[in-house]
């Protein structure tokens, strides 16, 4: 038996002994943030011996602070650990993860540090956490135990091996100080607040296995501090950590921290949670696929009058699975017919755009794409296991019902597998996909008087308000104002809500007083005026979520943009991750704006600084992602070589460059009206 209070103050001991022996420079890549948790704490950026020392003085020798500076120590020493582990997550991929924690599909996060007593013992534990819509990560010999029982490990399967001891759970708290001071305002140094902020939003657990040494067992008893439960499945004795058996431990630790979640199990031979829906099934795991280009698929979703359809109805037209030959690629249509008092068929191609998550929620069937460019494949591994096309259809059909009680009395699901059957049954969906475009295409922000809000953002970043219009999407790119609008009437008290624009103060900024009064209210108070369209005044609030990042360059009098997949320094002399961590949080940041990658194809894409002809640089691999789009909007514009004006880092990587090139190639922005 271990007394957790002794091993406490021997690990402190031998935390104090340590850190004075540290030498050299201290860092980690992609991050704005130095370490983390010590800028967090004193606001004091940590890259060498002497600040390191003056810290852990300040901070009283905190284990969460020694603790990083020891790991921090040893990876700029011998480098990141090898693969499975992930050592330090850069800012760019908890950015990714920003929307999964806010829109329902990530409830939680658990730490799991130590060695348990059988590996099927954690597979188990981590199987419901995964079920219970949970991002784990692990630290220490969990991690090979749960690699030898076959357990999936890796961020898309919300599974996440940090390293290979227990104290590589620092990096753990290190996600949670960066979530608060990239989405919840929090400024570095101000402690009070950061400990508010972890234990009030940060719904956070951590579940203790035997082995721990004293310097682990003090880091882990110094996260109570941030308000996470302390869960014990070892022979640990005194102290405030909580005893539990396997059986509970997950359920336990979920109710101290208010996490709720209703999951039923779906009878199907594999498992279904949102966290598969990140997995990819290559080529050498797949047993056979639909579509992609080397057969014909589609989907649709149909809406049907009450009556019309059976709940829970699934039909295979056409060979089932084990008349398919592995590695094949045959035809695949999904049609699913729904029935509802409330259901409208404007929401069609909305819920249609699930299909996309829920196949992917399951633990061996994959999804790409939409419409009739759909790309399905089923691994080995699921149909060895006895998943079927009909299975798809189960899966399908209980998450439709799960997720829109409110509006879905009934769901009937038809595969259709036959060759001429699913090219007879594209006509019509084609004729459908025409129809929806038809209703859709061309409409602008003046041809409606209501925009839709999105909160969700709130549950990290408080005072942080989306205005979704027509032409601007979400800052994040995953809401749409046709969304929004759906979303407001599948659920009236929800997080998009109804913004009349009310009358114009600048038409030309997108500012309009209804809009200004709704952000006023939504943001408690901290945002009084809000332009739609300008980068420069008053331009909307970020979460840090945000696709990609404006920002002004008034050395060459244009507007920039970077995505958060570009690792470099962009002209600004900023990367992404340091140019994120100025505006996020809920702020206001004129000259700065967080947008979508959709809205620089719209025609309002900052139309208050004059619009797509002051874009002056963006990343290459953002630029060919666009390249097609943006091509044809030049020459609708009569300006075909805009597109080859539009400098990447192949060509200015420094802004003294930028100014060269411009100059070289005359682009418009040199001589438009000053930004400044």
């Amino acid at each position: 038996m271990i007394d957790v209070e002794l091993a406490i103050k021997k690990g402190e001991l031998q935390f104090k002994a340590a850190i004075p022996l540290i030498q050299g420079t201290l860092s980690y890549d992609d991050t704005a943030y130095h370490l983390p948790i010590s800028y967090a704490l004193t606001g004091i950026p940590v890259h060498d011996r002497n600040t390191l020392l003056e810290i852990f003085s300040r901070t009283k020798d905190n284990p969460l602070v020694a603790s990083e500076f020891i790991i921090a120590k040893k990876m700029a020493q011998y480098g990141k650990e090898v693969s499975p582990y992930t050592g330090f997550i850069g800012d760019s991929t908890i950015r990714k993860l920003g929307y999964s924690l806010v829109d329902g599909s990530i409830l939680g996060l658990a730490l799991i540090v130590g060695s348990p007593k059988s590996a099927g013992s954690a597979a188990a534990i981590c199987r419901e956490l995964q079920e219970k819509y949970m991002l784990t990560f692990l630290a220490g010999p969990v991690v090979p135990s749960l690699s030898s029982a076959g357990v999936k490990l890796g961020l898309d399967y919300r599974l996440i091996p940090l390293g290979s001891s227990a104290l590589h759970g620092v990096h753990f708290v290190d996600i949670i100080a960066r979530v608060a001071m990239m989405f919840g305002g929090v400024t570095p140094g101000d402690m009070q607040r950061l400990l508010t902020y972890a234990a009030e939003r940060a719904k956070a657990i951590v579940i203790v296995l035997p082995g721990l040494s004293d310097e682990e067992i003090a880091l882990v008893d110094g996260m109570r501090v941030l308000g996470f439960p302390i869960l014990s499945l070892g022979d640990y004795l005194g102290g405030a950590w909580i005893p539990a058996i396997p059986e509970d431990i997950v359920k336990k630790g979920m109710e101290l921290k208010c996490i709720r979640v209703n999951v039923t199990a779906i009878p199907i031979p594999m498992g279904c949670s949102p966290a598969f829906e990140g997995k990819s099934i290559r080529k050498e795991e797949m047993y056979v696929e639909f579509g992609g280009g080397r057969s014909p698929a589609f989907e649709l979703l149909r809406m049907k009058n009450p009556g019309e359809i059976k709940d829970g109805q699934v039909r295979v037209i056409g060979p089932e699975i084990d008349s398919m030959q592995e590695g094949s690629a045959n035809p695949l249509a999904i049609i699913i017919e729904v029935a509802g008092k409330t259901m409208k068929k404007d929401y069609e191609p909305v819920l249609e755009r699930r299909i996309h998550n829920f196949v992917n929620y399951g633990e061996g069937s994959w999804h790409v794409a939409q419409r009739d460019l759909i790309w399905v494949r089923l691994s080995k591994e699921a149909v060895a296991k006895g998943v079927k096309i009909e299975h798809l259809g189960k899966l399908l059909a209980s998450k439709f019902r799960m997720d829109f009680p409110q509006l879905l009395d009934a769901v009937s699901i038809t595969l259709i597998t036959d060759k001429e059957k699913v090219l007879a049954a594209k006509k019509e969906a084609e004729q459908v996909y025409d129809e929806r475009d038809a209703r859709i295409k061309g409409m602008r922000d003046g041809d409606v008087n209501t925009y839709y809000s999105c909160t969700l953002c709130q549950t990290f970043a408080p005072n942080h308000v989306c205005v979704i219009t027509p032409e601007r999407p979400a800052l994040c790119g995953a809401i749409s104002w046709l969304d929004g609008k759906i979303a407001y009437e599948i659920s009236p008290a929800g997080a998009n809500q109804p913004v009349e624009k009310g009358s114009a103060i600048n038409a030309l900024n997108g500012e309009f007083d209804g809009i200004n009064k709704f952000v006023k209210k939504a943001s408690h108070g901290e945002i009084d005026r809000c332009s739609l369209y300008s980068v420069m005044e008053y331009p909307m609030t970020c979460c840090g979520c945000f696709e990609c990042i404006a920002l002004m360059l008034p050395e060459v009098n244009g507007i920039m943009v970077v995505n958060r997949e570009f690792k470099g320094l962009t002209p600004s002399g900023m990367s992404f991750s340091t140019l994120a961590g100025t505006i996020g949080g809920g702020a206001q940041t004129p000259g700065f704006a967080g947008i979508s990658k959709g809205y620089i194809l719209s025609e309002r894409f900052l139309q208050g600084e004059g619009g797509i002809e002051r874009l002056v640089w963006m990343p290459a691999q953002l630029k060919e992602e666009l390249k097609m789009r943006l091509v044809k909007k030049f020459n609708e514009q009569g300006k075909p070589d805009l597109f080859d004006k539009i400098a990447d880092e192949t060509t200015a990587d420094t802004i003294e460059d930028l100014m060269v090139y411009l100059d070289d190639v005359k682009h418009p922005a040199l001589t438009m009206k000053p930004l400044v």
